[in-house]
């Protein structure tokens, strides 16, 4: 891949101070797919391993602002939203994306921290649904965010599926739910309105699962950005994923990163 033709992908969302998740963990997993790399921070957070001790949410004028910035000059092949903090946050973001004509976005809808620190107000859950996922290319919810976003519980197989089913008829363009908490194998299951696919793998005992959603949604936006088809960028997205967890560092006292270095396909 040359300079020139380096895709660009935009990650918006909150910052991470312990570099495992956010912000800084979308940059790396940028980096890793051969990406260039633009964000728009949403929140300051005071956070490790082991928790999340302070958050600023960034005033909505100024997170717009970033976006402007960056959608004017460095325009993004795809984008990705994490942690949103705020309903006055994801309703900017929502206009924003449509001002700008975004496409390809993948909304990671990021509610509670791995550590279990809450990372969005109670008050932003119906903007994240009711503004947001009607735009977003694909929605990649773990099982907690998918009950809160469908309002009914999701905790076997089937309760995925159907899940998914209505998050795509609330709007989403496809959706990917996360069933690494599954009890036996974790299992991802892909809904785009017509087919359904399923990744399904050992569990990993470890601790080291910081930061997996934000890297797996990363790992989506950045294959999207390089030309692949949805089936092709969750496909090889889910596959870095699960060696980022096997191989990771075992950094800090709390529940450590993943491995950002991880190689891909």
């Amino acid at each position: 891949m040359t300079m020139q033709s380096m895709p660009i992908a935009l990650t918006v969302a909150g910052s991470d101070s312990g570099g495992g998740a956010g912000i800084q963990a979308d940059l790396k997993t940028f980096h890793q797919f051969g990406v260039f790399g633009t964000s728009a921070i949403t929140a300051i957070t005071a956070q490790n391993t082991t928790g999340v001790y302070a958050i600023h949410p960034v005033p909505p004028p100024d997170v717009q602002a970033q976006i402007e910035a960056v959608v004017s000059d460095l325009r993004p092949a795809a984008f990705k939203s994490g942690m949103l903090a705020t309903a006055e946050l994801a309703e900017m973001v929502a206009s924003a994306i449509r001002e700008y004509a975004l496409t390809n976005y993948v909304m990671d809808p990021v509610m509670i921290a791995t550590s279990g620190d809450r990372l969005l107000e109670a008050d932003a859950e119906g903007a994240l649904r009711d503004a947001l996922l009607p735009l977003s290319s694909v929605v990649t919810p773990n099982l907690d965010e998918a009950a809160i976003l469908t309002d009914r519980p999701v905790e076997t197989l089937h309760d995925m599926r159907s899940a998914a089913k209505a998050l795509v008829e609330a709007g989403a363009g496809s959706a990917l739910i996360k069933g690494g908490h599954l009890a036996g194998d974790a299992v991802d299951l892909l809904w785009d309105g017509a087919d359904e696919h399923l990744w399904r793998r050992p569990r990993v005992d470890t601790a080291h699962t910081h930061g997996t959603g934000c890297t797996l949604s990363a790992a989506i936006a950045a294959c999207l950005a390089r030309g692949d088809s949805l089936y092709e960028a969750v496909d090889r997205a889910t596959r870095f994923i699960a060696r980022a967890i096997e191989t990771a560092p075992r950094l800090g006292r709390g529940r450590g990163p993943v491995n950002h270095f991880a190689p891909i396909d």
